[in-house]
């Protein structure tokens, strides 16, 4: 897509296409700014008001009460005159019209138009995925669905060894925990949990971890077949390697896709995303996408941070405020597990030239593993204290030349950062010769 700059037009009518939390977030980012659009309309597919999917999960282990994730009630939205529409999915745009139909009828005219659709569960090409019992874990309905479940005991498995699986897993057997109970087994078709963003020994430190909390964990699997029972619901998961897993209930966790569906109806440029400009601006001008619905250079988004970002410029570009634009950035990840600390950041396998720095105290469970090329840290593993994890972040975003407190990295950011300060507060004397 060619780079064009976004169109400062006055914005009569903005309407934002989704209620999750990237749309949500914009209509807080839009409030926060000295003039607003005259008019502003959200549309959500869902009943509920926006809420925090990050959530998700401690709401699924019975950590948390539903009410803590909503993030604005409806009344809200009505005070700051906002239109909220929820329960209706659109269905149709008229880009030639500037309208939009939802599957209630309505009809909506639209000055600029943000498509914030989000994502769908990615799902495996498996026989025996439609069965009943078999669920995907992505929003409310899908965690009242799954919590039940796991109040009825038996057994579930879980497909998917990334951040969602594990969540998932973690969440149903806590959940579980009771009378009856419920045994969860886990399945990741990599060498080890969580491949994207550990390294072998994080890995198996946190496989040790859920293995000692009673999750049957089967890495290396190699998914062949959902059964079903004599009622008609999912009774099992078979393995290639012949290994048959009973399953009650099935969680599918292996990712998301972008919900591109509306922009391809429309006629928008599509690739896995819809693709957006560094204005977050699709192949209309007036058209926008953000969130886990967009592409941009051939980025996808699952992360709140690059999603937050997207925000912040497609604000100013509603404004017609001068602005860069979007530009990508390392994200960091953090596991959402209770009682497991776990930061990690950039590669995770070290290449040839990167100097390999690593600690770790089985005493403690903790575990540490630094990346560095030429004095910069580029890469991070921490498991037990992450404490000094957003430190180790800051310099790597900003290319500080770690060599003279390298012999301190690994003891965190507060002995390191003594040496870093001294360094640079060192200001050499040259001898009165030279100096003439």
């Amino acid at each position: 897509m060619p780079r064009r700059h976004p169109e400062t037009s006055t914005v009569e009518h903005l309407v934002i296409v989704g209620n999750g939390m990237a749309g949500h977030r914009l209509v807080e980012a839009l409030l926060a700014r000295p003039e607003r659009p005259a008019r502003i309309t959200v549309i959500g597919a869902e009943n509920a008001p926006a809420y925090n999917r990050i959530l998700l999960s401690p709401l699924l282990a019975g950590e948390m009460q539903r009410e803590a994730l909503t993030l604005r009630s409806a009344e809200w939205y009505a005070e700051q005159g906002i239109e909220l529409v929820l329960g209706e999915r659109v269905e149709a745009i008229d880009r030639d019209a500037r309208t939009l139909t939802t599957d209630a009828g309505r009809t909506l005219d639209y000055d600029r138009l943000v498509l914030a659709t989000g994502s769908n569960p990615a799902r495996p090409p498996v026989p025996g995925l439609e069965l009943p019992g078999v669920h995907v874990f992505r929003d409310l309905h899908d965690a009242d669905a799954l919590a039940r479940a796991a109040e009825q005991g038996g057994s579930a498995v879980v497909i998917g060894g990334g951040l969602l699986g594990l969540e998932a897993a973690e969440g149903l057997r806590k959940r579980g925990q009771g009378k009856r109970g419920m045994q969860v087994s886990l399945l990741q078709r990599d060498d080890r949990l969580m491949n994207r963003q550990l390294d072998l020994t994080a890995a198996r430190l946190l496989e040790s971890e859920l293995r000692g909390r009673g999750l049957d964990i089967h890495t290396d699997a190699q998914l062949e077949s959902l059964e079903a029972g004599s009622d008609g619901r999912v009774c099992a998961a078979r393995l290639a390697d012949g290994t048959r897993l009973a399953a009650d209930c099935v969680v599918v966790a292996i990712g998301i896709v972008p919900n591109t569906a509306l922009a391809r109806a429309a006629e928008l440029d599509t690739q896995r995303g819809v693709i957006v400009d560094e204005w977050l601006t699709t192949s209309d001008p007036a058209i926008h996408a953000l969130g886990e619905c967009c592409e941009h250079r051939g980025n996808l988004y699952g992360l709140v941070e690059p999603i937050w970002r997207q925000v912040e410029v497609l604000a100013d570009c509603l404004f017609g405020k001068p602005s860069t634009g979007y530009v990508e950035a390392p994200t960091a990840t953090k596991l959402k597990v209770s009682g497991v600390a776990l930061y990690a950041f950039g590669p995770t396998e070290p290449e040839s030239d990167h100097e390999v720095l690593s600690y770790r105290d089985p005493q403690q469970g903790d575990y540490r593993r630094l990346l560095l090329r030429g004095g910069r840290l580029e890469g991070a593993v921490l498991y037990g204290d992450t404490a000094s994890g957003p430190w180790y972040f800051e310099q790597a975003l900003a290319g500080v030349d770690l060599t003279a407190c390298r012999t301190a990295l690994l003891l965190g950011a507060a002995d390191a950062q003594v040496l870093l300060d001294d360094a640079l507060n060192e200001s050499p004397q040259r001898p009165a010769k030279e100096a003439a």
